[in-house]
């Protein structure tokens, strides 16, 4: 017989014989899949973002369906209809979802600060950080090269003046951006919290002023004059507590340099 016919063959063969093989072998080692997995799934946004602990969508969903994870409200960006689809599926009662928005902690814009040397390399936050801190003055603020611009799904954060500012109604509070922020300027807060300390420098008095007009200094005026008591002072930055805050504004109006403020806009 010709060689070559032989060989062609042997080789159908062998793949007919590994074929078989292949199916006996996903049939026997076959894991079953639980039918509420994709039941599950399909209620998820599908953003990855891992606000619910998990990695993705899809660690939560196995966790929901295995019983191992029995909290239907984990998922910030898809709110409290995605927890009450899900609770269906599971057959139990959807807990509550606390909208949360992301808010970036830095007022130091291009009016407020200067930069002390000027960065021509690659155009990205993280890279900054690595030579000397970033090239503005304060080495606590933003550095405006826009990681978090990057990373949002909803296109909800843009440069503005030098800083990340966050469109509140786009926002959908998946922490992508706080993630990302090498400065960790930016946090996840309730979106009911009215009033920030707009400020990550954990200096105090002329430390902070001589690399920013707009950072706090520590002086805690806004924790003395607010009327319930909302306000404490941690590493001379102001906490505000969001179920105390009434929004009143007397913090921000005794503010001496205005990093006490009312949620940002676009």
């Amino acid at each position: 017989m010709n060689p070559i016919l032989m060989a062609v063959i042997l080789v159908v063969v062998i793949a007919i014989i590994c074929s078989v093989m292949l199916v006996i072998a996903s049939t026997v080692m076959a894991v079953p899949e639980d039918p509420k997995f994709p039941a599950i799934r399909e209620c998820l946004p599908g953003a990855n973002c891992g606000a619910c602990g998990y990695a993705g969508c899809d660690g939560y969903a196995k966790a929901l369906a295995s019983g191992e994870e029995d909290r239907t409200n984990l998922c910030v960006p898809g709110g409290a209809g995605c927890a009450a689809q899900i609770a269906g599926v599971l057959g139990v009662e959807a807990g509550s979802v606390e909208e949360r928005v992301a808010v970036v902690c830095c007022g130091g814009n291009c009016e407020k600060t200067q930069p002390r040397m000027n960065y021509e390399g690659v155009h990205s936050c993280s890279a900054a950080k690595l030579l000397f801190g970033g090239a503005g003055a304060c080495a606590f603020g933003c550095l405006g090269n826009g990681d978090c611009v990057s990373v949002c799904p909803q296109q909800a954060i843009r440069i503005k003046k030098g800083i990340a500012v966050v469109d509140r109604d786009a926002c959908i509070g998946c922490g992508l951006c706080e993630k990302v922020c090498p400065n960790h300027v930016i946090g996840i807060f309730p979106k009911k919290q009215k009033v920030f300390d707009r400020c990550s420098n954990y200096n105090r008095g002329k430390a902070v002023m001589d690399v920013c007009k707009a950072g706090c200094i520590g002086c805690t005026k806004c924790s003395k004059v607010c009327p319930e008591g909302a306000i404490t002072m941690d590493n001379c930055l102001a906490q505000v507590n969001p179920m105390k805050c009434t929004g009143c504004g007397t913090c921000v109006e005794s503010c001496p340099t205005g990093c006490m403020s009312f949620t940002e806009k676009l």
